[in-house]
C-alpha cells in the first residue's frame, strides 16, 4: 500500500471530519482567470456541503458565469496531525425564498446555537438577498496523517 493510500479517509471519516470543522474555503475563478478564495460557513446536507452567499457577491457572480470551485477544509498544526479534505465541484445555486430561509436557519443553529425570534429575524432580513450553493463533487481528496502513527 502507498503512502496516499494510507492516509485517505473513507466516506465515514469524510463525513464527520466535514461535520466536526467549522470553515470552508471556497476558490472561484474570477473573470480575469484568477482564483478568488473565501472563508465561508456552511453545512453537510445529505453528505453534500452547502453554504449560502449574497447573490450580488464575487464568488455568486463568478459561479453563474463558470459553476467550477474547489473547497477546503483542513485542520492541524504539526505535520503529524495535518487532516483536510478538497471537494473539486460544481457549484448548484438555488436562489428560491423558502430553501434559502430554510438553509440560512440551518447553518445559523450551527455556528450560533439553538435559534430564537431574533436569529428568525435576522436570516429572514438577510435571506432575500442571498442564494444557497451546494456544491456537486467531481472529486474528493483527503488526508489523515494521523494515520502514519508519526512515521514520515
Amino acid at each position: 500500500m502507498n503512502r496516499r493510500d494510507l492516509i485517505r479517509m473513507n466516506d465515514e471519516e469524510i463525513r464527520a471530519f466535514l461535520e466536526e470543522q467549522r470553515i470552508l474555503q471556497v476558490a472561484t475563478i474570477g473573470k480575469d482567470g484568477w482564483p478568488h478564495l473565501v472563508a465561508m460557513w456552511y453545512v453537510l446536507i445529505n453528505d453534500q456541503v452547502v453554504f449560502w452567499t449574497y447573490a450580488k457577491s464575487q464568488k455568486a457572480i463568478n459561479l453563474r458565469r463558470d459553476p467550477r470551485l474547489t473547497c477546503l477544509v483542513e485542520s492541524g498544526v504539526r505535520y503529524d496531525e495535518l487532516r483536510g479534505v478538497q471537494i473539486k465541484g460544481r457549484a448548484i445555486i438555488n436562489d428560491d425564498r423558502e430553501t434559502v430561509q430554510r438553509i440560512g436557519e440551518v447553518i445559523f443553529e450551527r455556528y450560533t446555537g439553538p435559534l430564537n425570534d431574533n436569529t428568525r429575524q435576522l436570516v429572514s432580513a438577510q435571506a432575500p438577498k442571498r442564494v444557497v450553493v451546494f456544491v456537486e463533487p467531481v472529486e474528493i481528496v483527503s488526508w489523515d496523517h494521523r494515520k502514519l502513527g508519526g512515521s514520515y
